[in-house]
């Protein structure tokens, strides 16, 4: 349930809040804090599925430090689930590149998905 004190950090994130109350999915936004060492620092992840045991990171960019960050805690924290929502997984990550941000994912065995959870993320709990 979106909760008053929640400040969401862009219309995305809100409106996959009320995508996510609106399908009965109870989540915690920005949750919990995962260090990595580059420095060290810290990552809080957008929505914790506390039902399902996910995170969900929604996207509108993928920049190059999000690619960067999300390598290193792949690598540091393999037990840790992080999937990606985005507004468009198609998008290039870069004017020029060959590369979309689905690829990328698939490269890095990220599961992704445009706007919505997929079904059968929510499959089988």
């Amino acid at each position: 349930m979106i909760k008053k004190k929640h400040r969401f950090r862009s219309g995305f994130e809100l409106d996959f809040a009320r995508y996510l109350n609106k399908n009965n999915i109870e989540y915690e936004y920005e949750k919990d804090k995962i260090e990595f060492i580059v420095d060290p620092k810290t990552y809080c992840p957008d929505f914790y599925l506390k039902d399902y045991g996910f995170y969900i990171e929604t996207k509108g960019r993928l920049t190059t430090p999000d690619r960067v960050k999300h390598l290193y805690i792949k690598k540091q924290h393999p037990d840790i689930d992080i999937r990606f929502v985005f507004i468009n997984s198609k998008k290039k990550l870069y004017k020029g590149s060959l590369t979309t941000y689905a690829k990328w994912c698939d490269r890095h065995s990220f599961l992704y998905a445009d706007r919505v959870i997929p079904k059968d993320w929510l499959d089988g709990v």
